[in-house]
């Protein structure tokens, strides 16, 4: 969806899922600004999209109308808004700041407060899809905060979304993605002891795949995974490292509410072998790894 004014937007955070949704914000016309902290990969960007890079994230995030966010964890997000040379400080009353980041619900809702106290309206949006859908304009995005602000926000998280779901007030964006990592870590858990069963029985993955995957047992990530499971080709995809992180925010979550999650604490604790395998960037379909090791295949 092209942009029907100049608006400008700032983006920080030019990492495997930023770099192609700022790209997409300008190429749709709006006058984005990117700042990372790597300034080369800042370089990179505006020779390849055309907009400008910024010094800080502040310089970033002047004069913006709405400010994007997507960084690694709490901590990234704190330094990058709320530190020295953070937007929040630069940003102006009536614009809105965007946070795409997979961060705790905790996090969201102080960012939130601070963003009320200047007049900025905030929403916490993280986003599925992995690196493919931020690539190909096909994210869905979780959105917490006020109605009127999602609405306002709309057109530019079309530009690179499939979908937009507005979940609830502040924070209920980041639930929402917690809910969807919990799945993802069963799901996967079950299709690399599925596929690693069927090698070890002499079956054909790609025949039980053809023969299975159009039922009940069908997923993207079986869709999407089961070849490179079955050739252990993981060097590609989300990250383990990302997802432990993404889990223990869950957990933590998790033993706040008082809810137990058995199924998740233990693939989390799977994903910590695949860690000392030296999978820590490894995709996540990379469990079968931990299985085949275990038997003495690898």
């Amino acid at each position: 969806m092209a942009a029907t004014s100049p608006n400008k937007v700032a983006f920080v955070g030019l990492g495997t899922m930023g770099f192609p949704m700022a790209g997409h914000l300008q190429t749709a016309g709006y006058a984005t600004t990117v700042f990372n902290r790597t300034t080369e990969k800042a370089a990179n960007w505006s020779a390849k999209f055309g907009g400008r890079y910024g010094s800080d994230p502040a310089d970033a995030a002047t004069d913006a109308d709405v400010v994007m966010v997507c960084v690694g964890n709490d901590d990234d997000v704190r330094s990058v808004v709320l530190g020295d040379a953070g937007v929040l400080g630069a940003m102006k009353a009536g614009s809105t700041l965007i946070d795409h980041t997979t961060c705790s619900a905790e996090l969201a809702r102080e960012l939130g407060g601070h963003c009320n106290d200047r007049g900025v309206a905030f929403l916490d949006a993280p986003v599925s899809g992995g690196q493919a859908g931020a690539e190909n304009g096909q994210l869905t995005v979780m959105v917490g905060g006020d109605e009127a602000a999602v609405g306002h926000a709309l057109p530019l998280l079309e530009v690179y979304a499939k979908k937009v779901q507005r979940m609830g007030p502040v924070g209920a964006g980041q639930l929402t993605k917690m809910v969807n990592q919990i799945c993802i870590a069963g799901l996967l858990q079950g299709l690399s002891e599925a596929l690693h069963f069927a090698e070890c029985a002499g079956l054909d993955t790609d025949a039980v795949v053809a023969a299975i995957g159009q039922g009940a047992a069908q997923s993207w990530q079986m869709d999407n995974r089961h070849q490179t499971m079955a050739r252990g080709e993981f060097d590609f995809g989300f990250a383990v490292d990302w997802m432990r992180k993404d889990l223990g925010i869950v957990l933590d979550t998790a033993g706040e509410l008082g809810v137990s999650l058995p199924v998740t604490a233990l693939v989390d604790q799977f994903y910590a072998d695949v860690q000392h395998l030296g999978g820590n960037r490894w995709d996540t379909s990379s469990l079968i790894a931990r299985l085949r090791r275990l038997r003495g295949d690898d």
